[in-house]
C-alpha cells in the first residue's frame, strides 16, 4: 500500500502515541523528497532498557542503608495512601455535616469500621478471585436492591412486602465463592394501627 509522506507521518505519530516505550528504541527517518521510510533498532538503548527491567528506583531522605527496610517503609506508605484514598473516595468520609463533636467522632468511627470491612473483603477476594478488586465487587453487590412493595387490600388496609431483587448469575457466583448467603425473603407485614382498625368492635 502506497502512502503519501504526510499520511505516513500521521501514521508514525499515532504509533508513537500508542507505544511510546517501543518508540524510544527506534531510529526513524522519512526522506523529504519521496517520503521513503527508513528505520533501525537502537541496540544500545535496548540494552540499557533491558538492564533496567525489573528494577524500582526509590529516592528518599532516610539514612537507613538496608534496602529491605526502605522497601518495607515504601510499601507501608503506599498502604496508608491507599487507605486515605479509599476513605475519601469509596467510603465518602467527607464532607462532614455534623456540628457536635461526638457526632463527628461517630461519623469517623463508622467510616473506619466501613474501611475495616473494605479491607477484609479485599483480603477474601485476593484468596478467591485475585483479579477482582473490592471496588468492582461492591459495584456488583450494589446491583441487588431492597424494595418495599405496598399492596392495598379490599378492606382498605395495606400489606407491605419487603423484597430484595434476585442476584444476577455473576453476583450469584461471587456470593458462592465468598460463602455468603442472602437472608430469606421476609414475610408480609401489616401495621398495628391497621390491625386494630380491622378488629371487630
Amino acid at each position: 500500500m502506497s502512502l503519501s509522506r504526510d499520511a505516513l507521518l500521521m501514521r508514525l505519530a499515532s504509533a508513537q502515541t500508542r507505544a511510546p516505550a517501543a518508540w524510544r528504541l527506534l531510529e526513524i527517518r522519512v526522506t523529504e523528497h519521496d517520503g521513503t521510510l527508513a528505520y533501525r533498532l537502537n541496540r544500545e538503548k535496548l540494552r540499557k532498557a533491558r538492564r533496567r527491567e525489573g528494577r524500582y528506583l526509590l529516592r528518599t531522605n532516610l539514612t537507613e542503608t538496608d534496602p529491605v527496610k526502605l522497601w518495607s517503609y515504601y510499601l507501608q506508605l503506599v498502604a496508608v495512601e491507599d487507605a486515605f484514598r479509599t476513605l475519601k473516595g469509596d467510603l465518602a468520609i467527607r464532607p462532614i455535616f455534623h456540628q457536635d463533636q461526638q457526632r463527628i467522632e461517630a461519623h469517623i468511627f463508622i467510616a473506619f469500621l466501613a474501611y475495616c470491612l473494605h479491607v477484609t473483603l479485599g483480603q477474601k477476594l485476593k484468596a478467591l478471585a485475585s483479579g477482582l478488586t473490592t471496588r468492582r465487587a461492591l459495584e456488583k453487590f450494589a446491583a441487588a436492591q431492597m424494595v418495599d412493595v405496598h399492596i392495598p387490600t379490599t378492606d382498605g388496609r395495606e400489606l407491605w412486602l419487603t423484597r430484595y431483587t434476585q442476584p444476577e448469575p455473576e453476583l450469584k457466583l461471587l456470593l458462592q465463592r465468598l460463602k455468603l448467603t442472602l437472608p430469606t425473603q421476609p414475610p408480609p407485614r401489616i401495621t398495628a394501627a391497621q390491625a386494630a382498625d380491622a378488629s371487630p368492635l
